[in-house]
């Protein structure tokens, strides 16, 4: 019986675009997240508490709690509903993730933390709206609490918008992200498939040379310079209590961009791969790998940089977007097993070993394009054809 899963159809999408912030509407946004930012850490306060005292504490009892905040409260009042009411629908599904990675049994690392409160300086505003809180009109965005925000559309809206999230990011830059309903946009049929197996030393390696994805090293490049103004802030901190000089920001901002600039790079290398495996295989068998767990490892610096977790959603999405065949594949025991007759090694391969010998049938291969095989061995398909395409050129149903 095969480990694989096939993905979920598509289904929603988000599409974000650059926001011109006038100075009025500025100021109307950061005041309904300082209205939200309260809500939310009024949240955490009664969800603590009514832990402590062994009550349930919902979405139905924190929006009662909304109601009779804003009856008694004209500051709550003055700013609109809509985000305050999904902020609570934002807390709640924070809080269900978090207690269901608890009961779960999950390792603390590779828990989603409980709810924290959100400081004033710390915390980036994000507020969303659902449909009955914004309306497009003149190419212009309309929020509820008459906030008016100019878009700079760099593509179109390929439907009507059922929910909109307007953030600032980390260099002060304003975005709205709608999320739309998609349909698939079929590619012709290839007749091949591909195994990928993720690693650090090469962030992707997959059963065709000409797909591999080496490691970008986007953050190593930018260190130095990042290093340089870290130093600046270590330098220009001032004592606790006290607001930071100009030169502390202007460092803090130049620290900032260069992050920003190699998380865009990771993006692009990881969208722009994705779209070359999606476009020249019809079925993907993917490890279905999760890398957080490197987190507190050896490699969690290079880890980091190499964004696997990014690159295998990319490649999900771009695959669900064309209409390929995703099959997320166990990632037990994949280093361990030979590809060409399945037999299971006795100890585990340390990481410095990168060749894979077999004791039953002797096959000797680099130890991650086995990986890259053994992924459509689980996933049903023939592995015989290392360029990713079967001996005569079709594709082998899944095994049930």
């Amino acid at each position: 019986m095969s480990t694989a899963q096939p993905a979920v159809g598509l289904g929603n999408a988000r599409y974000t675009y650059r926001l011109r912030v006038s100075s009025t509407a500025l100021a109307s946004l950061l005041g309904e997240w300082d209205r939200c930012r309260w809500i939310w850490n009024e949240c955490v306060g009664r969800s603590k508490k009514a832990h402590t005292d062994g009550e349930k504490c919902g979405p139905a009892r924190l929006d009662k709690m909304l109601t009779q905040a804003r009856a008694r409260t004209a500051w709550l009042r003055g700013g609109s509903s809509v985000p305050q009411q999904q902020i609570i629908r934002d807390f709640a599904k924070s809080r269900a993730k978090a207690m269901k990675d608890i009961k779960a049994r999950l390792p603390q690392r590779q828990r989603a933390g409980m709810p924290k409160h959100k400081k004033k300086r710390a915390a980036d505003p994000s507020l969303n709206y659902n449909r009955n809180g914004f309306r497009i009109k003149d190419g212009r965005l309309h929020l509820a609490g008459s906030i008016i925000v100019t878009v700079i559309w760099s593509r179109k809206l390929p439907a009507v918008p059922s929910s909109v999230r307007v953030y600032r990011d980390s260099l002060g830059h304003w975005y709205a992200s709608f999320v739309v309903s998609t349909t698939i946009e079929a590619l012709p049929a290839t007749g091949r498939f591909i195994g990928i197996d993720w690693g650090v030393r090469e962030t992707a390696t997959t059963t065709s040379d000409a797909h591999d994805l080496p490691y970008a090293e986007h953050g190593a490049r930018a260190a130095k310079r990042l290093a340089h103004y870290q130093r600046m802030m270590a330098r220009r901190r001032a004592p606790k209590g006290k607001a930071q000089s100009k030169g502390y920001r202007r460092a803090q901002k130049q620290a900032a961009k260069l992050h920003k600039k190699a998380a865009r790079q990771r993006q692009d290398t990881g969208r722009k791969w994705a779209k070359s495996v999606a476009r020249d295989h019809d079925v993907l068998a993917v490890e279905d790998f999760r890398p957080k767990f490197l987190a507190k490892s050896t490699m969690a610096k290079r880890a980091a940089d190499a964004a696997i977790g990014a690159t295998k959603a990319a490649l999900v999405e771009m695959g669900r977007k064309h209409g390929r065949d995703v099959r997320l594949v166990h990632p037990a025991h994949t280093t361990m097993d030979c590809a060409q007759c399945g037999a299971r090694a006795k100890h585990a391969l340390p990481l410095g070993e990168r060749t894979y010998t077999c004791t039953a049938c002797g096959a000797s291969t680099p130890r991650d394009k086995n990986s890259a095989r053994m992924m459509l061995v689980r996933a049903g398909l023939n592995p015989a054809g290392v360029d990713g395409g079967s001996p005569d050129g079709t594709l082998f149903p899944q095994a049930a």
